[in-house]
């Protein structure tokens, strides 16, 4: 991949000639699918299924929840397609909520990763993979919790140093990583493949029996089998880093969506066919069930694997989730010193060191899960938000020369799901639904403070002043040049 940089010079407002630099475009149609396939492919795979299949009671009935959560993935990826395209700028649905619905929304959206969504997913991710390092070390026994803690933030650190560093190297630790997971899958599937060959189908004599008619049962078995596809988006966030993005960006979707509901739906049929009901009830780790059954002495690999799997996460969030506070910082809703780039290596190094902080702030937290399921409404309203964007976009830009156009249907079906999904989270959880609505309106006033009140005392702005400058002499940044059509 090219090395080279945009560098040009462009004038202050006083008329000084200031360098400036940009992100390099080093992501090919290989990267971005390996980006997209290494961040949806995290822990869920190996822990969601046993919560899909005790909502829904049976084997059949889960599977066609995995594939239904594939196809629904699919039209939102769809409809991202169109976006990306369209909007070229590395914030991914940030950057579409601005665009259509002005900044307070677009603010709202990115409060809400920056307090909660991302940093608690890379905390999460990071313990998840502290967790499988250490399962063959203390097998049958209670891990330390100070043990996963350090392992964990030992994992952010090194994933902060690679992004860092370089962007090269961010994705080819995410290439490693998705070949890892891909690996794993591949193995219980073939694992299960030879099983029922063998002619162990007794999970699939009656494959639908069980099966729940309760319809909040089954829904949550769908907000359930989500979590594992969730990641979806993330090459949006990197479009200005992509070389054809027009012609790459839509093909690295659809591969990378369909490979993984192809080896999600092949991975639960392996699950079912090699374990029994009561051992798919005990366990939530599926995989690393199938490798104490399967494997013998060679049970740990699959541990590895899921290591491997859970880091190469931790990377395609930090990397993703940069790019978001990046752009946010060059329209003035973050702090300016986030939209710095460094000289020599080309990277957003203040942003990625701002997640990479929050998340190890996350780890001391004793239950991140809990303020996650403040905020779970709140990330398919921000899909639907970006979704609905497209729709006015079609209205307001009609004009507008579209390298994909997407059948309006799809936006509509999509739309139509998420305000279901949205509802029966109020209805499934209210306590924690109003949660995350104060956590999403604690947003007004911040923004009122640090964006709309332009006369802030002088101090406090030579203190800014101070801390942009700090910033740079520390990490040799500066700010990039804007893109021609900047928001």
């Amino acid at each position: 991949m090219a090395e080279s940089s945009k560098r040009g010079d462009v004038k202050s407002s006083n008329g000084e000639v200031v360098k400036t630099i940009d992100l390099k475009k080093t992501i090919t149609l290989l990267n971005g699918v390996t980006i997209i396939v290494g961040s949806m492919i995290g822990s869920g795979i190996f822990i969601s299924p046993t919560g899909v299949y005790l909502k829904t009671g049976s084997s059949a009935s889960s599977i066609l929840i995995w594939l239904l959560c594939g196809i629904y993935t699919m039209i939102g990826a769809y409809c991202y397609a169109e976006l990306g395209c369209l909007i070229k700028r590395s914030a991914g649905d940030y950057a579409y909520v601005y665009e259509a619905f002005g900044p307070l929304v677009a603010f709202i959206r990115m409060w809400i990763d920056v307090i909660v969504t991302r940093p608690c997913n890379v905390a999460i991710i990071s313990l998840t993979f502290a967790q499988y390092v250490l399962e063959p070390i203390y097998y049958m026994c209670n891990q330390p919790p100070i043990a996963r803690q350090l392992l964990a933030a030992a994992c952010i650190l090194i994933i902060t140093f690679v992004n860092c560093w370089s962007v090269k190297a961010s994705t080819r630790v995410q290439d490693i990583c998705t070949y890892a997971k891909v690996s794993a899958l591949i193995i219980i599937i073939m694992t299960g493949i030879v099983k029922l060959g063998m002619g162990y189908t007794i999970n699939w004599e009656s494959p639908f029996e069980g099966t729940t008619t309760n319809a909040g049962d089954m829904t949550m078995a769908f907000y359930t089998g989500l979590f594992a596809y969730t990641g979806w988006s993330y090459l949006n966030c990197m479009v200005e880093e992509m070389k054809d993005p027009v012609k790459d960006m839509p093909r690295a979707i659809f591969i990378s969506c369909g490979l993984v509901t192809l080896i999600y739906v092949l991975a639960n049929v392996s699950y079912f066919t090699i374990l029994s009901k009561s051992e798919i009830f005990e366990s939530n780790a599926l995989a690393v069930r199938v490798g104490y059954q399967m494997y013998g002495v060679m049970w740990w690999i699959i541990p590895l694997f899921v290591a491997l799997s859970t880091f190469g996460g931790v990377n395609g969030t930090i990397l993703t989730t940069s790019r978001i506070f990046l752009v946010a910082a060059q329209i003035d809703q973050m702090p300016k010193c986030l939209a710095m780039i460094n000289t020599k290596f080309s990277t957003p190094i203040p942003s990625v060191l701002f997640v990479a902080i929050v998340s190890l702030g996350y780890l001391l937290f004793p239950d991140i899960f809990t303020l996650m399921n403040y905020v779970g409404f709140v990330t398919w309203l921000t899909f639907g938000l970006a979704v609905l964007s497209l729709i006015y976009f079609r209205i307001k830009w009609k004009k507008v020369e579209r390298p994909i156009r997407v059948n309006i249907v799809f936006p509509i079906i999509y739309l139509a799901v998420t305000v279901f999904l949205i509802i029966f989270a109020f209805i499934g959880g209210p306590f924690e639904s109003m949660m995350g609505t104060l956590i999403m309106m604690s947003a007004i006033p911040v923004y009122w403070i640090c964006v709309l009140w332009k006369r802030k005392p002088k101090p406090f702005n030579r203190m800014l002043e101070s801390i942009n400058i700090g910033v740079q002499k520390m990490f040799l940044v500066i700010l990039p040049a804007m893109p021609e059509k900047a928001m």
